[in-house]
């Protein structure tokens, strides 16, 4: 049972929303062109930059798919923070790929693109980065609204004996919970886009960082240590602390999570936002640097709360559900308050920073021939705040009939490689290979998204979808995504040299 209080932890919640908004839209009155409104002028700085990006990076989503982890998997489930730290580190020291991006002075990847491929590689770019980032967000109004129902312990289907719109309510709580997430934090996204989306990132940074320590330490209190290392000893064996052992992981989990990650950080448009908003390149590789550890933090501290949730609730508990669960019934009131004000600002920082994001690529790189009719400032200002409510539009009914098959990390990974296997190959050649072309362009973004989206649509087909996940599963599709990827890049690239070479 819940020990959420309305009125104590209600209070705490509404409190926080309120202050968070008023920040959010009060940045409205420093837009006034579309360079303030997707990259803040370029004027962020290192400790914005880190705060950014870490309140960023961690949402409900995040929460939930990291505690998920630490439940399945136990400790080993944090290999994928520590994969992703270390790719963050050794770009943010190295320069690798961003430097030069920031230094292009370009607003999304696919513009720089053009420079090097051509229009038609832009605009395909442009295309294949939006339904990879927006399939992959479609479950965060989801994930977000079955949390706060879970921990507030709210129902989800109607009270006997109740009618009319009281009845409608309480069967629509998820429904209404999503709406209401929407609608927050799309309203100072599209106000004040990028400008509101660092201001209010800052703000919850604070707030999210003080929940999550505080939970943590009650549960390090009072379940203990002990307990949860002998729970994953019991329940996993070595395997929960060796992922190569884990025997649903392995070599094949961590060489994905590894290519994945380091394909993230070159290329996931809303890491890499950060960059091209810094002042300089110098300043874009501090913020990776600076912000490396915390994406260990960020999957061992939920991991923990989900290796809590199954040392109190046991195995059988529904794996994606057991930590909401387990802090409903563990947090005492007022603390529950914090917890949600924490998960709430995680969760509309990343949310709104992701909106953008999408918006900022459709705008700059689908539109583009549109755009080359002079559009004025204020009518482009206008268009990408339609564009932001367009796609809270798009998340709120995918993220209501979607089926999620198997874990929630999974799912990200495998919609996130549509476009990460072919963007990472393709910014590494617009670096550093002088033979790279159009062709090679053209091939790596169509290797790269034809695996993962076949082995969704597989995975969907009642016929297929047991076979699919038995047999090829979605880590060694998502290496071979990778590995075609820069395959194609290659041989399409030679294959085009070689064919003008022999023109007469």
């Amino acid at each position: 049972m819940s020990h959420f209080n309305l009125a104590i932890d209600g209070g705490i919640v509404g409190l926080y929303l309120l202050f968070t908004m008023a920040a959010g839209i009060a940045m409205r009155r420093y837009v006034g062109r579309v360079e303030d409104f997707l990259v803040a002028g370029r004027e962020m700085n290192v400790y914005l930059g880190v705060a950014s990006l870490a309140a960023t990076e961690f949402g409900i989503v995040t929460c939930m798919y990291t505690a998920e982890n630490g439940f399945r998997y136990g400790f080993a489930g944090a290999t994928p923070g520590i994969l992703n730290a270390l790719a963050m580190l050794a770009v943010g020291l190295t320069g690798f790929c961003i430097k030069p991006l920031r230094q292009s002075g370009v607003m999304t990847l696919p513009e720089l693109f053009e420079r090097r491929f051509g229009f038609g590689v832009r605009r395909a770019a442009g295309v294949v980065i939006v339904l990879g980032g927006l399939l992959n967000m479609g479950i965060f109004l989801r994930t977000g609204g079955e949390f706060l129902l879970q921990v507030t312990g709210f129902s989800l289907q109607a009270a006997p004996g109740a009618s009319g719109l009281a009845a409608w309510m309480q069967g629509h709580t998820l429904e209404l919970a999503m709406t209401a997430l929407l609608l927050m934090v799309a309203t100072y996204t599209i106000l004040g886009g990028m400008l509101s989306v660092l201001v209010t990132d800052f703000l919850q940074f604070i707030v999210m960082s003080a929940g999550l320590l505080a939970v943590t330490v009650l549960i390090l209190v009072q379940v203990g240590w002990e307990r949860l290392v002998a729970t994953v000893q019991a329940t996993h064996g070595h395997g929960g602390f060796n992922p190569f052992t884990h025997p649903q992981m392995g070599w094949p989990y961590v060489l994905f999570n590894a290519l994945l990650n380091l394909a993230a950080v070159l290329t996931w448009m809303a890491v890499i936002q950060r960059v091209l908003a810094a002042k300089d390149a110098k300043t874009g590789q501090k913020v990776y640097t600076r912000t490396s550890f915390f994406f260990v933090a960020r999957f061992l501290i939920p991991g923990i709360w989900g290796i809590a949730a199954l040392a109190v609730l046991g195995p059988a508990t529904n794996s994606l559900q057991a930590m909401p669960r387990f802090l409903g019934a563990f947090l005492p009131a007022g603390l529950m308050g914090v917890l949600i004000a924490a998960m709430l600002a995680a969760d509309m920082s990343t949310d709104s920073s992701y909106m953008l994001t999408w918006a900022s690529v459709i705008y700059n790189d689908i539109l583009a021939p549109f755009r080359r009719r002079n559009w004025s400032e204020r009518r482009g200002l206008r268009l990408n705040r339609l564009i932001v409510a367009g796609i809270g539009l798009f998340l709120l009914f995918y993220g209501l009939w979607y089926p999620l098959k198997g874990d929630l990390w999974t799912y990200l990974g495998v919609t996130g490689t549509i476009y990460l296997s072919s963007m990472s190959v393709l910014l590494i050649a617009c670096c550093y290979w002088k033979r790279a072309n159009s062709w090679g362009a053209a091939a790596a973004i169509a290797m790269g998204a034809i695996i993962p989206v076949l082995y969704l649509a597989l995975e969907q087909v009642p016929a297929t979808s047991a076979w699919v996940r038995a047999n090829i599963g979605p880590y060694f599709s998502g290496i071979a995504a990778y590995g075609l990827a820069a395959a194609a890049m290659v041989l399409g690239s030679l294959l085009k040299r070689r064919a003008a070479e022999a023109q007469p």
